[in-house]
């Protein structure tokens, strides 16, 4: 096999512009944290800008590629997310969260289709697109309630990021299910979407959601428990490998999950967040090492989405993107959401927020792909239209959530990251670590001379980070407010050093 003298320049070319897009978006966000736009916006404008009818020229519309890649860096986006996400957030948000990703759903994708109908869409494709944006994306949330110095409330927090880690399947469900009936033609020969030539697909939902969602729950666990059992007794002689095992693991939750007939992405979640809840060796490193995955996964993705964007091809869909875009944000979504909340009696600004932040992302571009890979009819037309709405969807709830949080009171005071990192790294489970923590002016210990601290036996202050100033913890340190303070402790005295110093700040 002999490779022609052009495709080596080629390759070089686009590696030049898709790292030059790259670094791009990396000092980006900081600009996209202060003026509040979602960083992802940022990403698929800059894909475009890269794109064949842009600046850097890349000609890329292959549309089964963008499927498998999309998918490959949602299971990795969704890993770090189940990993830094507490099983007490889990259990306070599961029904909650579990509503909003059915029958909010559900009920998002029709009342969306209904204005899709009102705006002159035919009904197949009015019901397509509603299936296809119906989900929020957990990418989207992640780098929105993550990504900068933004904290919101537990609560609301921990619903909103569920809801988005397991709402795929009733979005991928739905979609499928409107392609095969496009495709047998059912809608094509009457006005009714709910005649009886198409009935059977719909109701398929009702049992293949809880279906899928229950094996992928299952399969995810079981493959939690089996990694966190290799990662204690295998010998692993460097710590390097560590990431290599629980990058398997995602790749293994989502692949026999989805081969069992489950949902992969739901498998992916439950394994991460099961291995996070528990002992995990070289845990900062491997927390680390998945952040950063995760954030090259997510530039990787929009780029690459961006990519198969044709300008050109969007001004004719301007009109009605932007109408259904507005319509999911300011009716379908809140009304929606509003119903799905009454009967767990949330106040209402957290009603609204939840209702405000359904942040649309790769997950519907990825969805949007597959009409175009069934050859359906106008698919591309709906492809733009879909990119349209999730533009709409990150540009306008997305905007106004900084200002939002604060001005609803739901945003956390925000804890800094201290300037030097102190960590313990281990080949094994041992039975103590360092954890650090934040001194605000209410703990115990602001103002106590470290000799008058009463410790646990075992533990100990090792360090002090005081601004850009590093000090060694002695018996006449003073504690003061902003210090960060390193201890070295058991895990079972985690809950008597907290009533001293307080909640344990993340590096």
């Amino acid at each position: 096999m002999t490779l022609a003298v052009s495709e080596p320049y080629t390759t070089a070319v686009f590696l030049t512009v898709f790292g030059l897009l790259v670094t791009a978006s990396v000092l980006l966000t900081r600009v996209s944290d202060r003026a509040g736009i979602p960083v992802v916006l940022i990403f698929l404008i800059l894909g475009m800008v890269g794109g064949s009818e842009g600046l850097g020229g890349i000609d890329f519309d292959n549309y089964e590629l963008a499927f498998r890649m999309g998918t490959l860096t949602l299971v990795l986006i969704l890993f770090d997310g189940g990993l830094n996400t507490s099983l007490a957030a889990i259990r306070s948000c599961a029904f909650t969260s579990g509503t909003l990703a059915t029958v909010g759903v559900g009920g998002t994708a029709a009342v969306l289709a209904v204005i899709g109908r009102l705006l002159g869409l035919s009904w197949s494709e009015a019901l397509l697109i509603g299936a296809i944006v119906s989900s929020t994306d957990a990418a989207a949330v992640f780098a929105v309630l993550r990504g900068g110095s933004l904290r919101v409330k537990q609560r609301v927090r921990s619903t909103l990021e569920v809801e988005s880690c397991i709402n795929d399947p009733m979005a991928v469900i739905l979609t499928v299910v409107m392609v095969d009936v496009i495709r047998s033609g059912a809608l094509g020969t009457s006005p009714d979407p709910l005649s009886s030539s198409s009935a059977f697909g719909f109701w398929r939902l009702l049992y293949e959601v809880p279906l899928q969602l229950l094996i992928g729950l299952i399969v995810g666990l079981g493959v939690g428990y089996l990694t966190r059992w290799v990662l204690s007794h295998a010998k692993v002689g460097t710590t390097g490998l560590y990431p290599v095992i629980t990058l398997a693991s995602a790749f293994l939750a989502y692949g026999v999950a989805t081969l069992a007939s489950g949902s992969g992405f739901l498998a992916v979640f439950a394994a991460a967040a099961l291995l996070g809840n528990g002992p995990l060796p070289f845990r900062s490193g491997l927390t680390r090492v998945h952040d950063s995955v995760a954030w090259v996964c997510q530039v990787t993705m929009f780029l690459m989405l961006g990519l198969l964007v044709f300008p050109s091809r969007l001004l004719p869909v301007a009109g009605i993107g932007l109408a259904m875009g507005l319509g999911l944000a300011l009716f379908a979504r809140p009304m929606v959401v509003t119903l799905c909340l009454l009967p767990f009696r949330w106040k209402i600004k957290e009603v609204g927020y939840v209702s405000w932040v359904g942040i649309r992302g790769a997950v519907p571009i990825i969805l949007a792909t597959f009409p175009v890979m069934a050859r359906l009819p106008n698919a591309e037309h709906i492809f733009h239209i879909v990119f349209f709405i999730v533009v709409v969807s990150a540009l306008v709830p997305g905007a106004s959530i900084v200002p939002l949080t604060r001005w609803l009171g739901l945003a956390d005071p925000y804890v800094p990251a201290p300037a030097a990192a102190l960590e313990l790294h281990s080949l094994r489970q041992m039975n103590a670590q360092i954890q650090v923590y934040h001194i605000e002016p209410t703990v115990a210990v602001c103002g106590v001379p470290l000799s008058q601290i009463p410790f646990p036996d075992g533990a100990a202050a090792i360090m002090v980070v005081r601004g850009d100033e590093i000090m060694a913890a002695r018996g006449k340190t003073v504690f003061q407010p902003g210090d960060h303070v390193y201890i070295f402790c058991r895990p079972e005295d985690e809950a008597q050093i907290g009533l001293l110093f307080g909640k344990t700040a993340s590096l």
